[in-house]
């Protein structure tokens, strides 16, 4: 089973690269807002896929839990804004390489605000993550822009999301309520759509037929890879599926060499090299640490998002 939800992992992970490649294509002609918001609507009609038959679609509004279903909306649609500015302005690698810094973000929250311990290893294993991502980039050598701000805030905001899970669905035990797919899912839909789409109302731009193309690319996988992550985690633990994610990286040094022409030099490929070990030290301390009382997210599965 759970060699099974690896696979699914790793198929979702491969959908969610291509759809960032999708919002790349776009090459920054359409506002991002809109295309958050497109890719909210697009995914929309999938939404009842998600409702279990005893369920109410109340659900699709977090009646479990109003405030952090309305939290996780919020997250996600800033999340969705900031990952389009990165990916339309930076090269796939780099932009990638930031988002990376999920879990940094993740711990870090956690410790400042929910006064959780951090064990050692685990530090450690996220301080060479971000030392791998500061090869990549190399500050000083090269200047940073609006695009490396714009990944760092939506790591920053899927970290905030997941922490506020994290804090709310403390029980005795070390045990989690999970919240339902239909609450996750619709969260990840309504938000794009109410908020950036809001952001719109001065900067709408009618999608050429080619850019439509792309906008269904960027809004059909997105969708795709989030309903297989769903089935993922019902297969195998949260920490299991989170490694395939490195995977990503793999797929966008093809996609930065075959669609974009963009190569990877061979520092940056160190840098890659040292967010792999990054990734793999943090799986081995989590696997560890599986069956201590800590207070855990209910469901990974967002795109770092």
């Amino acid at each position: 089973m759970e060699k099974k939800g690896i696979t699914i992992a790793l198929i979702a992970y491969l959908a969610f690269t291509i759809s960032d490649a999708g919002s790349k294509l776009l090459d920054g002609k359409i506002n991002a807002f809109e295309i958050a918001f497109l890719g909210g609507v697009i995914a929309a009609p999938a939404i009842p896929l998600m409702r279990k038959p005893h369920e109410s679609y109340l659900n699709v509004f977090g009646f479990y839990d109003f405030k952090i279903w309305l939290i996780r909306a919020v997250c996600v649609a800033l999340c969705t804004f900031f990952s389009v500015v990165a990916f339309t302005r930076l090269p796939m690698t780099e932009a990638m390489a930031l988002l990376f810094l999920l879990p940094f973000f993740v711990n870090l929250i956690a410790l400042v605000f929910l006064n959780e311990k951090i064990p050692f290893p685990k530090w450690v294993a996220l301080i060479i993550g971000f030392i791998g991502t500061v090869i990549i980039l190399r500050p000083g050598l090269r200047p940073l822009g609006v695009g490396h701000f714009a990944a760092l805030a939506g790591a920053f905001c899927t970290g905030a999301s997941w922490a506020v899970f994290r804090a709310t669905n403390k029980k005795k035990g070390g045990l989690v309520t999970k919240p339902s797919r239909l609450s996750l899912y619709s969260a990840s839909v309504v938000g794009p759509i109410v908020i950036d789409g809001a952001m719109t109302w001065n900067s709408w731009v009618t999608p050429t037929p080619l850019q439509w193309f792309y906008l269904l690319i960027y809004g059909l996988f997105a969708a795709w890879g989030q309903i297989l992550m769903m089935i993922a985690a019902e297969y195998a633990e949260a920490n299991t599926i989170a490694l395939p994610q490195y995977s990503q990286m793999v797929w966008t040094v093809i996609f930065s060499y075959l669609i974009f022409h963009q190569p990877v030099d061979g520092v940056s490929f160190i840098g890659i090299a040292v967010i792999f070990l990054s990734g793999y030290l943090t799986w081995r301390s989590g696997r560890r640490l599986v069956t201590a009382p800590l207070p855990r997210i209910a469901n990974q599965i967002e795109k770092t998002l």
